[in-house]
């Protein structure tokens, strides 16, 4: 594969690729070519599954086991190898891609929604940090978040500011999270919450603290997956306020969760169609365009 970055031919390059919701029509094209011409894909057994529905990766049924990965034969003749993603690997996958472009592989480390936004990226310069992995290009490849796919299944919620902010307490206490719940609910920004399976109930509470229960709430899992996401019920999304937001324990499933919590200014707004969120910018009125 070339590419304009590279500036060594006898290197390959790293790619962090970010795939969105993991579907073919919701990736970028810049996504889809790097993914399908790289020599290595490391990618989720859920994530390779995804990439073979329009041949972004190819077919299994010529694959053979290589004892370092999965090597499938492309429509072209040539080969590729596909390794896979697990939680508990990603310090090791991240060495095995460093080692594959030192010998000349370009290696596509996937990331579903955007590798910047709780994904991959951080480990691998935190890993090309503590590796010496100053001779390795990287580049990262953006994707669709949950944010974006879930505020777009919604309407318009987030066309003022907005932050997002992870529950998980795995590196960072609970003291930490609450500062932040609090900064984001008294400054006014939209919040969308990440890994809600990790005490959302608690964060709502924080943030009735300091916003008003009426403000609009959006509930929604497996943003631009359709039915393929891990949740039972396919994609799905919930609009409610913050004083009942503790109420829809069973429309948070898991991973595939995401809380988005309105201002003052948000507006429930329906058409003949269905319901919607928005929350204009700066307050502006029609006129103001």
């Amino acid at each position: 594969m070339t590419d304009v970055e590279s500036s060594d031919s006898d290197r390959g390059r790293l790619y962090v690729v970010g795939i969105g919701p993991g579907l073919p029509d919701t990736m970028t094209q810049r996504a889809q070519e790097v993914i399908s011409s790289a020599d290595c894909v490391i990618a989720s057994n859920l994530y390779q599954a995804f990439l073979r529905e329009d041949g972004t990766l190819p077919a299994t049924e010529s694959a053979t086991d290589s004892g370092e990965g999965t090597v499938v034969v492309r429509s072209d003749g040539t080969r590729q190898t596909i390794v896979r993603s697990s939680m508990g690997r990603q310090v090791e996958l991240a060495r095995e891609a460093f080692e594959r472009v030192r010998d000349g592989q370009t290696v596509a480390h996937v990331s579903g929604g955007d590798p910047n936004v709780y994904g991959k990226s951080d480990l691998i310069y935190l890993m090309a940090e503590e590796e010496d992995a100053y001779d390795v290009p990287i580049t990262v490849i953006p994707g669709v978040t949950a944010a974006l796919g879930g505020a777009a299944n919604l309407g318009a919620p987030l066309s003022n500011d907005f932050c997002t902010v992870s529950l998980s307490d795995k590196w960072r206490g609970w003291d930490e999270i609450e500062e932040k719940l609090r900064a984001a609910a008294i400054s006014g920004f939209v919040i969308v919450l990440y890994n809600c399976w990790r005490n959302y109930q608690r964060a709502i509470g924080i943030l009735r603290e300091e916003r008003a229960d009426h403000v609009p709430v959006g509930i929604f899992n497996d943003a631009g997956r359709g039915a393929a996401g891990r949740n039972v019920d396919g994609e799905t999304h919930t609009i409610t306020t913050l004083g009942a937001a503790t109420d829809h324990d069973e429309e948070v499933g898991g991973m595939g969760t995401s809380i988005l919590v309105g201002t003052d200014e948000t507006t429930v707004w329906e058409n003949d169609h269905r319901t919607h969120l928005y929350t204009p910018r700066g307050g502006r009125d029609v006129e103001d365009f």
